[in-house]
């Protein structure tokens, strides 16, 4: 849904046994509801600058990331795939961002990539950031309000790996509760929880559009 400023508001809201919103899950009731958006089979692209504009959520266990996924995602499973995580924040590092590329023999905590830390005392969910990748044949570079803070190369991959990254991504936009990397939200977790989206936008060069 929309805020009073024409941002997406992605909301996480805690629920209750008997609230209508609650489905069980494999591990039993559910305790929490959020979102996920993504452009799978609707829009996919090979190569550009992706950045969005996005105040974070906070508190322990929350887990925003805006992300892509190789759109033969259906057909060959994660990680041969690829993954690009454009911004993850966990709720226990307030003002630090990770950008990481994940693929077959580099994947989950041997992702590679890198992290930006804001100046200490500063949290992401004070103000609007700007979160981009620019991505190209053999590269890709992270970035924070258009200061870059991390470059993976194709070279850089371990040796026998392959490179799932050239071909067409789609795009995810979500914020998890909970999981192993953040942990379980706790006494200290306020909810509800917003992640407010200003814009989405993708550039590309003419030889690079599909």
């Amino acid at each position: 849904m929309l805020d009073g400023n024409g941002c997406l508001a992605i909301t996480a809201r805690t629920i209750t046994d008997a609230d209508p919103a609650n489905r069980m899950c494999w591990y039993g009731p559910g305790r929490f509801t959020s979102a996920r958006l993504n452009t799978r089979g609707i829009f996919s692209f090979t190569y550009g600058v992706v950045e969005a504009r996005i105040k974070l959520p906070f508190g322990q266990g929350i887990w925003p990331a805006f992300w892509m996924l190789g759109a033969n995602f259906g057909e060959v499973g994660w990680p041969e795939c690829g993954e690009i995580d454009i911004m993850e924040n966990i709720g226990r590092e307030p003002g630090t961002v990770h950008g990481t590329a994940h693929g077959p023999g580099y994947s989950g905590g041997n992702g590679l990539g890198g992290v930006h830390a804001l100046p200490e005392g500063q949290a992401m969910k004070d103000a609007f950031h700007i979160f981009a990748v620019e991505w190209q044949p053999g590269t890709i570079r992270w970035y924070l309000d258009n200061q870059l803070y991390c470059e993976v190369m194709q070279a850089q991959l371990p040796k026998g790996t392959p490179w799932p990254f050239d071909r067409p991504f789609f795009l995810l936009l979500n914020m998890a509760v909970g999981g192993d990397w953040p942990g379980s939200p706790d006494d200290t977790t306020v909810f509800p929880q917003v992640m407010l989206v200003d814009f989405v936008r993708v550039y590309q060069t003419t030889q690079h559009l599909e």
